[in-house]
């Protein structure tokens, strides 16, 4: 890989995943990732702005090798995750004299995580400045961006905001900057449902002050960089605000067939009530296009068999993430078929406990759903239709 220029000396010098297929152990990667960093070279001094994944780090130094990079005076770590700063060490011993810029928090992060030592930071403040000559860094701290110590970086002279993890996407690309919006926004979309959906409200919170600051360029540590930086923004406006859409969400497992039934029955009773529907049958799923599903939904309904006296593990495996993620989901209800007993809807409900909802009359049958199975779905499907013309819903 090479280092690409952003513009007149500030440079792309990261690498691309194009192979790594999971992220943390949990996320998949179905298009492979980046760990972008940035050098940029000020008429005084020089600053890197974030570093890559250990995996990568012979790929950062190449890159800066390749560029004539002799001296390093700051590097910038807006984030402790290793993805960002697991060749921070490496990169100190290429550059022994460089200063790690970094809050209090992450600085703390770095010392344990890495054993950084605790004499190579200069600890920064919200809004705090650092020159570089002839360019400015100015620092923007917003916790629960994702970790509890993470912040922005904005170079004020070129208007460029360098938001590390937010505004992301987990996607392997040469294009540095995007060039279709339109595929880019899937990607967005996911790695804002993986990762950043727990952390709506906070991040709301935020987006008042990036757009005040006009940038004209966001460089996020994955994906492409966003030369219009007003589609991005908008898209987080939407994906954080409390509206949704009229759609309903059915992650299902069903063992045989009990459930798969009610699952196909109750599809078509909210397709004609004009109701979108989503299913997902777990055994089969990518978690992140499930993540993705919750993003708009209003309504979530979990379709279970039991096994022994709960809720299938893949059942209660997806209900744990979805709890995790807090979408801004309105309903959920429970459906699906016992053999001899149960407390699916007890252990499901109560997983539930970082999601504000209404929780609507389940149907839970014994055995085959039979005629008054199929009523309750129509009743539910009635319900849910409902419940959907008395909130805002979004076309």
């Amino acid at each position: 890989m090479v280092a690409r220029e952003v513009c007149k000396d500030i440079f792309w010098v990261g690498a691309l995943d194009w192979d790594r297929r999971l992220f943390d152990e949990l996320i998949p990667l179905p298009n492979g990732t980046s760990y972008n960093a940035y050098l940029i070279k000020g008429s005084k001094k020089t600053a890197l702005i974030d570093t890559v994944d250990p995996t990568k780090e012979y790929e950062l130094i190449s890159n800066l090798v390749k560029i004539g990079i002799e001296q390093i005076d700051y590097v910038i770590m807006n984030h402790a995750e290793q993805d960002h700063s697991g060749s921070l060490p490496m990169i100190l011993e290429f550059f022994p004299d460089a200063v790690v810029v970094a809050n209090e928090k992450c600085k703390d992060f770095l010392v344990a995580l890495l054993h950084v030592d605790s004499n190579k930071f200069k600890v920064i403040g919200d809004r705090d400045t650092l020159s570089l000559g002839d360019r400015t860094l100015e620092f923007l701290i917003t916790p629960w961006t994702h970790w509890p110590e993470t912040q922005l970086t904005f170079l004020q002279e070129d208007r460029i905001l360098f938001p590390c993890d937010l505004f992301g996407s987990h996607i392997a690309t040469s294009d540095l900057f995007i060039k279709d919006e339109r595929t880019i926004y899937i990607s967005a979309k996911r790695y804002y449902a993986e990762i950043m959906m727990p952390f709506r409200i906070t991040i709301r919170g935020y987006l008042d002050k990036v757009r005040a600051l006009d940038p004209t360029m966001i460089a996020p540590s994955h994906g492409s960089i966003y030369q219009n930086p007003s589609f991005i923004l908008d898209s987080y406006f939407d994906w954080t605000s409390d509206s949704v859409k009229n759609e309903v969400v059915i992650p299902y497992v069903s063992m045989h067939g009990s459930t798969l039934k009610m699952v196909e029955y109750f599809t078509d009773a909210l397709l004609s009530r004009g109701i979108t529907v989503k299913p997902f049958n777990l055994s089969k799923t990518d978690v992140g296009e499930l993540a993705m599903s919750l993003v708009d939904a209003a309504t979530v309904v979990i379709a279970t068999p039991t096994v022994l006296f709960g809720p299938h593990p893949q059942v209660v495996y997806a209900t744990y993430l979805a709890n995790l993620l807090k979408p801004k989901i309105k309903f959920v209800s429970v459906i699906g078929s016992y053999g001899w007993g149960g407390k699916c809807v007890d252990v499901i409900t109560k997983m539930l406990d970082h999601v504000k909802v209404d929780v609507l009359e389940p149907v839970i049958v014994n055995g085959l759903p039979d005629e008054k199975a199929f009523r309750g779905l129509d009743r539910l499907a009635d319900d849910i239709l409902k419940k959907h013309k008395e909130i805002k819903i979004v076309e």
